[in-house]
């Protein structure tokens, strides 16, 4: 066998194809996560927390003083962007959750394994039970 159909044998897989699958439909699942974040839940935030942009807020860990976040990135200062750090949790909470959601739907829907039917009775349990019952009529 060529290394080339073992290749195509493993790509074709259903469990590879699966997973290209799921890759590429987390990968626009996170655009729009992250779209959610920065242009709704933010802005949302920012507003009930008097108008602070999170996406702004920083450490400078240098010696000099610099007007915004642009201009210290710039210049190459050495900064800590906690901002960006709370976008990004913000972010993780919400794919958890829909995560969450999506997993307990799933769970829901999945239906109900069927009841096992009644183990048949053992021969013996069978014969005694015959016995007492001979028992009983005498």
């Amino acid at each position: 066998m060529s290394i080339l159909s073992e290749f195509r044998e493993f790509a074709l897989r259903g469990s590879v194809v699966d997973l290209a699958i799921g890759v590429v439909i987390g990968a626009a699942f996170g655009k729009i996560v992250d779209s959610m974040v920065k242009d709704v839940v933010m802005p949302v935030l920012a507003r009930a927390m008097g108008g602070v942009d999170f996406r702004h807020l920083y450490l400078n860990l240098g010696d000099r003083t610099y007007e915004s976040l642009d201009a210290a990135e710039k210049a190459g200062a050495p900064l800590v962007k906690y901002g960006a750090f709370i976008n990004t949790v913000v972010e993780f909470v919400i794919i958890a959750f829909v995560i969450f959601l999506v997993i307990k739907a799933f769970n829901r829907m999945r239906r109900e394994a069927p009841a096992e039917p009644a183990a048949p009775v053992a021969e013996d349990v069978v014969l005694l039970q015959e016995i007492r019952d001979e028992l009983r009529r005498r």
